[in-house]
């Protein structure tokens, strides 16, 4: 008798106690991690995916753009005298060894007016955003000087002088390249290099008309490209002036040269802005000899942005999933403890997998509608779940409305933060004093002694 009544009394120390209680809860919330990080991980593995196929269109349509050039590329000779020794003289000879080297030049001035029309191509569930670009190149080359180099008049070839345009996307190129300079005009024709992230294109010799040797000329390019994502330039002129307008909403200027703010415009129909880059600007000369250095890092221009990106707010929803569960549970201990109610630990087990379906919810329905959409029907599926479970459970409709009002509350809170960038931190930090007050107050009330 005595030891059955020792293990009632066990048992219902194990069903009252609180130290218990906060154990058995605190064990529950380490359990529940484990579906959170396959949630997060199947987030990822969609997120993935989506770059996967964006890339593959983009691939299809045309990848992101980098214009470089025009540059004037002119071959010299370089004189290197060999001692040979003669058999016949039995004494050394010089012999005049010619190599030939290229010197490169770049415009005095570059003008480049672009209008970019873009659309977004989309594959089952994802999209990726487009464009065409029509540009107008126009520019102008001076004298160049060779005597900085100790290059005598006769050893410049200025009859293979040719006019090289660098891109990094040959394939969106979707118009018959004409380089008109003076009263020429030069087809340009895509030409081998070892550079595997640019593509060079090249025109035939120059005509004597065309080459700059004596007085300062002009040319001009008509160019349409299909690209995706970005377009960039490599401000190359000793000025270089870039216009582009567009009918794309979300841009985002990168690079090392931000447009003129004075003049940039960004409206639900579009952007425009302007760019000025002067040679003093930049981190390299005006001329190179021997050959031509990356100066990819230079590049500025616009990246197409497409507004929302549903898959990184639901990882960043997921990353409060631990504090939605703790908090949750919180609400449940609390209850629990002031109204001695018994709650059976497979009914926590049930709660915390109901707060876990929420982002399985959020992200399949988010990949079918805006992700608002998707935030409001799976916070209010879930909320509407756990406050039914919570009455059967209670039995009171005002501990119900009070978990219903107390888990709306907090996905509004985190959605809030979720939309914030600047601001998340300092929000998310005042709502969590806020949450830690409430609950000391609410606490407080509690005899923590009666265990």
């Amino acid at each position: 008798m005595e030891t059955q009544k020792q293990k009632k009394s066990f048992g219902q120390w194990l069903k009252t106690s609180i130290t218990v209680r906060m154990m058995m809860v605190g064990i529950l919330i380490l359990v529940l991690l484990i579906p959170l990080s396959y949630i997060r991980s199947l987030i990822q593995e969609r997120a993935f995916r989506q770059e996967e196929v964006v890339k593959e269109i983009n691939q299809k349509w045309g990848n992101e753009v980098l214009i470089y050039g025009p540059i004037l590329k002119v071959p010299y000779q370089i004189h290197t005298l060999k001692k040979l020794w003669d058999e016949k003289t039995k004494s050394y000879i010089e012999e005049d060894l010619i190599s030939i080297k290229y010197a490169f030049f770049f415009p005095n001035t570059l003008d480049i007016k672009t209008n970019v029309e873009s659309e977004t191509l989309g594959r089952s569930i994802y999209e990726s955003v487009v464009y065409t670009a029509d540009m107008k190149i126009k520019g102008s080359f001076t004298t160049p000087n060779f005597e900085i180099q100790d290059i005598t008049a006769t050893d410049v070839l200025w009859n293979k002088a040719t006019i090289i345009v660098n891109s990094t996307n040959l394939k969106g190129i979707k118009s018959n390249l004409a380089l008109t300079i003076g009263a020429d005009s030069y087809p340009l024709r895509s030409r081998y290099t070892q550079d595997s992230y640019t593509n060079t294109m090249e025109t035939k010799f120059l005509n004597e008309n065309s080459v700059p040797n004596e007085n300062p000329i002009d040319f001009s390019l008509d160019l349409i490209i299909n690209g995706s994502e970005q377009l960039r330039f490599i401000p190359v002129g000793r000025e270089t002036n870039v216009s582009m307008t567009s009918n794309w909403a979300s841009p985002s200027f990168n690079g090392n040269y931000l447009p003129d703010t004075k003049t940039k415009e960004i409206s639900e129909n579009g952007f425009k802005a302007n760019w000025k880059v002067l040679q003093i600007n930049r981190e390299f000369e005006q001329d190179f000899f021997g050959e031509l250095p990356h100066i990819d890092s230079s590049a500025f221009g616009v990246k197409l942005l497409i507004p929302v990106d549903e898959y990184q707010k639901s990882e960043r929803a997921t990353k409060y999933g631990y504090l939605v569960i703790a908090l949750t549970f919180l609400v449940f201990f609390l209850i629990q403890t002031i109204s001695r109610i018994h709650i059976h630990p497979f009914q926590y087990l049930m709660i915390g997998l109901a707060l876990s379906m929420f982002y399985t919810l959020l992200i399949s329905i988010s990949e079918h509608s805006s992700f608002l959409q998707a935030y409001a029907i799976a916070g209010t599926a879930v909320v509407l779940l756990i406050s039914m479970y919570s009455k059967a459970i209670l039995k009171s409709f005002k501990f119900m409305g009070f978990i219903a009002a107390s888990l709306a509350a907090l996905y509004a809170f985190i959605f809030v933060i979720i939309q914030l960038e600047n601001y998340a931190l300092l929000v998310g930090s005042i709502g969590l004093f806020l949450i830690l007050g409430t609950i000391m107050m609410i606490s407080r009330k509690i005899d923590w002694g009666n265990d």
